[in-house]
């Protein structure tokens, strides 16, 4: 699990703070872009192995984000996690017809996330 590199696309700065923290300590590469705009530069320039990508971004949402990064030649296999506050169903059937590869809600599970996102890297490096 060391070494993998994540970019994180989040505007609300305490919720980057968390998430880095807790990736950080799992010896994960942290990247951090707060605009889908930024997320998605860094994305094309960084090929980080991971996108936690969260839908509600100041400007472009994270959906649009996700289209555009599957669009693209350099970033269309890069796996996306829908990062969200929003609950409901219909909000995880977007995601997921957006691009994102699966979806968790906000607020994280401090204890659970990073073994979450440790079981998701290897789901994906195996598939």
């Amino acid at each position: 699990m060391t070494g993998k590199k994540i970019l994180i696309i989040e505007d609300n700065l305490a919720n980057m703070e968390l998430i880095t923290d807790l990736l950080e300590i799992a010896r994960y590469v942290v990247l951090q872009a707060e605009t889908a705009e930024e997320g998605i530069a860094l994305a094309k320039a960084e090929s980080p192995d991971l996108i936690l990508m969260d839908i509600a971004l100041p400007g472009m949402d994270g959906l649009s984000a996700t289209r555009i990064l599957k669009q693209e030649a350099k970033t269309k296999n890069t796996s996306i996690i829908a990062l969200t506050s929003y609950a409901m169903e219909r909000d995880k059937e977007e995601a997921l017809a957006a691009g994102c590869e699966t979806y968790m809600t906000k607020p994280i599970d401090t204890r659970e996330f990073p073994l979450a996102i440790a079981h998701f890297i290897e789901s994906a490096s195996e598939a």
